[in-house]
């Protein structure tokens, strides 16, 4: 289960083709993303959201911070972003919950963070 947390990381640090291959790959047909910013269903939805952070915060990338508790078919991480090797500028609070297939269903964000 803690794959997850990888696979997801690994989607919102993605650009292009790589992005597109990963939500194919890990993400449901019907996902649904809600956080404080935007609230989204459907791949090509989560694929935008994550294009328009990356073009907000150009070279930051996302790094778990902790490590993830989980249980049945659920993750909750925090997760942190900035510049890569860096201390994170911003830090966040997900819950990801995954489909039969173990594809991303739903996620539940929130942000602990944010510069001032």
């Amino acid at each position: 289960m803690n794959d997850i947390v990888t696979r997801y990381l690994d989607t919102w640090n993605a650009t292009g083709e790589e992005l597109t291959e990963l939500l194919a790959k890990h993400w449901s047909d019907d996902c649904v993303y809600v956080d404080p910013l935007a609230e989204v269903q459907g791949r090509d939805a989560v694929g935008a959201t994550i294009q328009a952070v990356r073009a907000q915060f150009p070279g930051f990338v996302f790094t778990p911070v902790g490590t993830a508790d989980t249980h049945h078919q659920q993750a909750r991480f925090q997760w942190g972003l900035g510049p890569a090797g860096e201390e994170p500028v911003i830090i966040g609070f997900d819950v990801v919950v995954i489909d039969a297939d173990q594809r991303i269903r739903d996620v539940r964000g929130f942000l602990d963070k944010m510069p001032a």
